[in-house]
């Protein structure tokens, strides 16, 4: 079974375990709705996604999520619903991180969202460790997540296996490295959905595992405190821009990637990206066609071509049909520029107004701190700790 095959059987038994919800569509996305019911009141519409703080952010980020990201909040802002982007940089230390660089990085990232057209008027943006209820819901969690949950987790295993080669917590000599936070980090992802009692999840193919997971342990204190305290947070599958490394078609473009040519920084320079996709690999083909199975290295630039410039593939084919290599590559660089040259400038700006960005920031983790507060008062209570 594909990934994608996966992902949408996991979205099946999301809603088939949904009692009395309905698919419905969003403008480019899709989500679960409740239905109204006479005995349960309307949820109030929260929704909550995240991003880490580490690494570059690259033109698969902003293809994959952050573009994303500013279409959802001119609708959410639209239809009056809160929406929350959060930098979770408690997630970036599950993994070994240098302090100094973890800062700069922070305010990168916040910086570069801004410059990409987060707007804190329309949404509430901060930084995750600035919101104690982060953690102090995980550990409450903790307290009743059972192990073998989390030993159904992918990720932490891929995550190791970098470093390790580790495919199962069978091998105890191989996970002696293995650190707590890496591997229940899954809880925390769960803590920052329930702490606002979001409703909706922007998610794509490989975060459906953890909302499934969140779904459980939301249902697991539910059940633990007899009380439907925590909503069951539902999917919207957003339609994506899968960007695949530009050395090798067959994986994605990735901040953790050790060779920084397989991948368009948003702050690399023309030149930089100039080089970067004359480099980018290809095939002995004449002409551009669009064929992920038979032509994966130029399907990748195709998508990249019209996702950035907004036009469809069979535009970008029909335009590039008679092109060679080089001249595709030429006419793929003028249109990843041009569509970065405003972001590159605006990021330029607020690299300097560190102090706008920061209180931009301040002001975000306030707004969240008041959401959360009353719901850690009314856990502490249901938990017996007030």
């Amino acid at each position: 079974m594909t990934l994608a095959a996966r992902s949408l059987a996991s979205v099946r038994q999301i809603l088939t375990r949904a009692q009395g919800r309905e698919l419905c569509k969003f403008n480019g996305t899709r989500s679960l709705a409740t239905q109204p019911t006479r005995t349960k009141p309307k949820e109030k519409p929260i929704i909550f996604s995240g991003i880490q703080p580490t690494g570059q952010p690259h033109l698969g980020n902003y293809l994959g999520a952050i573009s994303n990201w500013v279409t959802l909040q001119e609708q959410a802002h639209h239809d009056n619903e809160t929406l929350i982007f959060s930098i979770v940089d408690l997630h970036a230390i599950t993994l070994p991180q240098d302090p100094k660089k973890l800062r700069k990085e922070r305010h990168e990232m916040a910086a570069t969202l801004l410059a990409c057209g987060i707007d804190p008027k329309k949404c509430i943006l901060f930084e995750q460790s600035r919101v104690s209820g982060h953690s102090e819901l995980t550990w409450i969690l903790n307290c009743m997540t059972p192990v073998g949950w989390l030993t159904r987790m992918t990720q932490w295993k891929s995550k190791l296996g970098v470093t390790k080669g580790v495919k199962s917590l069978d091998d105890v000599s191989a996970t002696a490295g293995l650190q707590l936070g890496l591997f229940a980090y899954p809880v925390l992802m769960a803590a920052d959905i329930l702490l606002y009692k979001a409703t909706k999840i922007p998610v794509g193919e490989d975060q459906i595992q953890h909302l499934e997971l969140a779904r459980d342990i939301a249902q697991m204190f539910n059940k633990t405190v007899k009380t439907p305290f925590f909503p069951l947070p539902r999917p919207m599958i957003t339609e994506t821009k899968r960007v695949m490394s530009l050395r090798d078609p067959s994986r994605k473009m990735s901040k953790s990637d050790p060779s920084d040519q397989t991948r368009i920084n948003l702050a690399d320079s023309p030149d930089v990206i100039a080089a970067k996709i004359k480099r980018a690999a290809t095939d002995s083909i004449q002409g551009i066609s669009y064929d992920r199975e038979e032509r994966p290295a130029v399907a990748n630039l195709v998508d990249i071509y019209a996702a950035m410039k907004r036009i469809s593939v069979e535009d970008v084919v029909k335009e590039h049909a008679q092109s060679s290599n080089a001249i595709f590559k030429e006419g793929l660089t003028e249109v990843v520029v041009s569509r970065l040259r405003p972001i590159q400038e605006e990021m330029a700006r607020l690299e300097k107004e560190e102090g706008y960005v920061q209180s931009i920031l301040h002001q975000g983790a306030t707004k969240a701190t008041e959401l959360s507060q009353p719901n850690m008062k009314e856990i502490h209570r249901l938990m017996g700790l007030s």
